[in-house]
């Protein structure tokens, strides 16, 4: 005889029989919600010298870096099967060479007001972003990382504020 499992109830993506389900947002408060993230490529200090002087062969590789980032964010929920499609108020990123890595240090900000939060439009962004890097500059170096991603700060909803350990 087939004996049921019982899920627990505080697994908020699987329903009593286990089954994958979208949490159910809509009794939740609408507040302003924030997520910042962050993560980094590494890469040779020959590369990224290349990339500074404006000799990358695919062309402006930050830029189009940044655009991939804030696209991906808009996107996220057609990315990740459970996420909610949310109306993002604001998404920046900053992309940062670093010497001493080398390569680019990532982060995003992402803002909206809404009944859940933001983090994975966050981590999203900086995910793409870091892999739009890598693809315009892999012709200079195939051995780049992609590092860190991880979320940094959040703000609003039930749980309050979470801040790293950086």
């Amino acid at each position: 005889m087939k004996q049921e499992k019982s899920f627990p109830s505080q697994l908020s993506h699987a329903n009593e029989a286990g089954e994958v389900q979208m949490v159910d947002v809509s009794t939740k408060a609408t507040t302003a919600r924030e997520a910042i993230a962050a993560g980094a490529v590494r890469m040779q200090l020959a590369t990224l010298e290349t990339i500074l002087a404006g000799n990358a062969p695919k062309g402006e590789i930050v830029a189009t870096a940044k655009l991939a980032g804030i696209m991906a964010a808009k996107q996220t929920s057609n990315l990740i099967p459970l996420c909610h499609p949310l109306p993002l108020k604001k998404i920046s990123l900053e992309i940062e060479p670093d010497r001493e890595l080398p390569g680019y240090q990532i982060r995003a900000l992402v803002k909206t007001t809404a009944e859940t939060g933001v983090e994975m439009e966050a981590l999203t962004a900086v995910a793409i972003a870091a892999l739009t890097l890598y693809d315009m500059a892999k012709a200079l170096e195939k051995s780049m990382t992609v590092e860190s991603i991880r979320l940094i700060e959040k703000s609003g909803g039930k749980s309050g504020i979470y801040q790293a350990r950086e």
